[in-house]
């Protein structure tokens, strides 16, 4: 039986005011990888920010890990981002930090208190991506691509529903984003749910997935295509 993680329904996406993506139908059920694919400036991220509560939903339906996101409310967010692992293009850690320190400060942040299970945890994940034996260093002292495996192992540090990952591989070269997309791809194979904007066609043929399309109409009016489902604007 599906069980869905992620919903919307004739969801009209804005950046700032002006209108990006309009009428999205999109279901994600569980256990379900998802590429999301199109053009610099086609409204990726825009839908990506939109599911994490970063652009608000201001017309149509959506629902994400059982939160309303046109009702969303500010003191939601921290909870919503509990539930879902988010994994950016540009890493995000904190540079002057260890690879420890960046993972602790999340579960800290999100009430952890125990210092046995927090080590416990942190330690778990990071074998996952395998990055234990790298936990003292800091994060400037980092390649690229073990940057980004620190931060694939920080969306997984609350066991998310559902992880979106944002061009993970758009700042590393042939060789580590393969590294990266094996990773994600054991990651999803384990059960985890993910959406992944990217623009690396070479990737989406190397490992098949569903593949969601968005495709720039001559009247500037987007469209959304699965290759086994459709969403119109």
């Amino acid at each position: 039986m599906e069980n869905p993680v992620l919903h919307l329904e004739n969801a009209d996406i804005y950046q700032r005011d002006n209108l990006v993506l309009s009428n999205v139908n999109l279901t994600i059920n569980k256990g379900d990888f998802y590429y999301l694919i199109g053009k610099t400036g086609s409204g990726k991220s825009s839908l990506m920010k939109t599911l994490y509560g970063d652009i608000r939903l201001q017309s149509g339906n959506g629902m994400i890990v059982d939160f309303d996101l046109k009702d969303l409310k500010d003191k939601e967010i921290p909870f919503l981002r509990r539930k879902i692992g988010i994994v950016f293009q540009d890493f995000k850690l904190l540079n002057d930090t260890t690879v420890f320190g960046n993972l602790e400060f999340v579960l800290k942040a999100t009430g952890w208190k125990n210092k046995v299970e927090i080590k416990e945890k942190i330690n778990e994940v990071l074998e996952k991506v395998g990055m234990q034996s790298q936990y003292y260093k800091m994060a400037f002292e980092l390649s690229g691509g073990e940057q980004q495996r620190v931060a694939i192992a920080r969306a997984l540090l609350n066991d998310p529903e559902l992880i979106l990952a944002d061009e993970p591989t758009g700042n590393l070269d042939p060789k580590t984003s393969l590294e990266v997309m094996h990773l994600l791809n054991e990651i999803h194979k384990s059960g985890k749910t993910i959406l992944m904007a990217t623009h690396d066609y070479q990737l989406i043929v190397k490992f098949k997935h569903k593949t969601l399309k968005i495709e720039l109409n001559v009247k500037v009016e987007n469209c959304l295509k699965f290759q086994d489902k459709q969403l119109f604007r």
